[in-house]
């Protein structure tokens, strides 16, 4: 970067200052500008005195234009004056920006003075080419055994992790913001409650994790454009030092929220409601915020994105879409989460479309044969409860039971668990042999199989492996569960 390069940036997106207009009507969201050419998109600001709320240009009806402020409606009258700053909005970037927490708008909200600025980048920018794109081809450890072992993740890929409510979405996200080696963090929380922001930050973050962090903050009591604006202020961090080099974590709770607030902007600019209420403009934001992670020459941004699904249904519209764009998803189960299995991954409804890229033909072979008895075990899983099934009936049977246990035990981990992506690697190869060894021995009675489990360490210390007993906990014509 040369120079002059920041003031190049800065005179390419201004606006000459007698772009002006007056507020002529308010309805609803939306506040109607006469004679105001400034473009969709553009940043203005209402001023009634000394008074000045900041705003957006979201639209036009006839001969006005339609703006929505980034504040408080209340106090603006007609007739008071509207003036173009910017023809996009911008966001302070710099290096020196890890371990302060921002506003929607980029602002700092952690009372740690102001930001040291090295440009002003718009959260808007043109789309990458496609060929500057870079293969994902790095396997990326984020600590959970469940997601490094089943669902192994690459350097660039965008996972999406889908739930419904309080089956541990934000636990899952503040682990792998904790246990993932990456160089940058960047996290924004959209939408949620302030009581939250403070959990997050001080819960499932700590000290540690926020010095190597940006958070983005926009809760559920700011305008539907702050909400908005937040998603894409915290890409545009992360392009900014992607482009310097380091490899990014992009995590995002959630981007439910972010639709809900764009359907918001949508509706109250004219446009017609689509599937369940969603407006066009959903549909389109989507993949052009999701789109701008990935790999490119120097860096990675590789993104995890939350979405609540209404009533656990993954057939959802919004959950269709963002499936549609996202390299992987990984689905946290209710029922898994009520028998106390945490996190609450259901590999079955899982998958990540870079895992064959990742890792080795090893890996994966294990992971295929414990998927395999995961559905076996799944599909008796009724019979055994009501004692049904008779123990020797299905050899493939037979060995599911036996090894549930096991892989329950492997796949389970507590939240001040990590472990790394080698040593997972190492304990589900060493669990599918142990697995394959359990064939030749009878179904029932004989000597207890010990299975060696993966050393399970606290980022602050060290933890010893586990041996489990695999002995049969009901013999033939019990119910329950082994």
């Amino acid at each position: 970067m040369t120079l002059f390069e920041p003031y190049r940036e800065m005179l390419e997106t201004a606006q000459p200052v007698g772009i002006a207009g007056q507020v002529s009507a308010v309805r609803g969201l939306t506040v109607s500008v006469a004679d105001f050419p400034a473009p969709v998109g553009a940043a203005c600001r209402i001023v009634r005195g000394t008074r000045a709320v900041e705003a957006r240009v979201i639209g036009f009806v006839n001969e006005e234009a339609l703006v929505m402020p980034l504040g408080s409606i209340a106090g603006i009258a007609r007739g008071d004056r509207v003036l173009c700053t910017c023809s996009e909005p911008t966001v302070c970037v710099g290096e020196r920006m890890l371990g302060r927490v921002l506003d929607g708008l980029g602002r700092p909200v952690d009372r740690l003075g102001p930001l040291h600025v090295e440009t002003r980048l718009p959260i808007w920018p043109e789309a990458a080419s496609p060929m500057q794109r870079r293969r994902v081809t790095q396997p990326l450890g984020t600590g959970i055994r469940a997601i490094d072992a089943m669902l192994t993740v690459g350097r660039g890929q965008r996972m999406g992790i889908f739930s419904g409510p309080g089956v541990g979405k934000s636990i899952l996200l503040g682990m792998i913001a904790r246990y993932t080696a990456a160089d940058v963090i960047v996290i924004s929380l959209i939408g949620e409650r302030g009581r939250e922001v403070h959990d997050f930050l001080e819960r499932d973050l700590g000290d540690e994790g926020l010095r190597r962090s940006v958070v983005v903050v926009s809760t559920g009591n700011q305008p539907p454009l702050v909400r908005v604006q937040a998603g894409a202020v915290a890409t545009t961090i992360a392009e900014f030092f992607r482009d310097r080099g380091a490899h990014v974590l992009l995590l995002m709770d959630s981007l439910t929220r972010l639709a809900m607030a764009q359907r918001q902007i949508g509706l109250a600019a004219g446009e017609p409601p689509a599937t369940k209420g969603y407006t066009p403009s959903v549909f389109n934001l989507l993949p052009e915020l999701l789109e701008r992670s990935g790999n490119t020459s120097g860096g990675s941004i590789t993104g995890f994105y939350n979405v609540l699904v209404e009533g656990d249904d993954l057939s959802d519209p919004l959950s269709d879409a963002v499936r549609s764009v996202t390299d992987g998803h990984i689905w946290l189960s209710r029922d898994l989460a009520a028998r106390g299995h945490y996190p609450a991954v259901d590999c079955l409804h899982s998958v990540s479309r870079a895992m064959l890229d990742v890792t080795d033909d090893r890996h994966r072979a294990a992971a295929r044969e414990l998927r395999r008895l995961m559905a076996v075990y799944r599909d008796i899983e009724d019979m055994l409860t009501i004692g049904a099934y008779k123990l020797g009936a299905n050899a493939d049977c037979d060995l599911a039971i036996r090894a549930e246990p096991h892989i329950s035990e492997f796949l389970t981990q507590g939240i001040e668990q990590s472990s790394s992506l080698e040593r997972t690697r190492n304990g589900l190869i060493e669990l599918h042999e142990r697995i394959q060894a359990m064939r030749n021995q009878p179904a029932a009675g004989g000597p207890a199989t010990r299975v060696f489990l993966p050393e399970i360490s606290n980022p602050h210390g060290t933890g010893r492996g586990k041996v489990i007993p695999d002995r049969m906990r009901h013999s033939a014509g019990q119910g329950g569960r082994p």
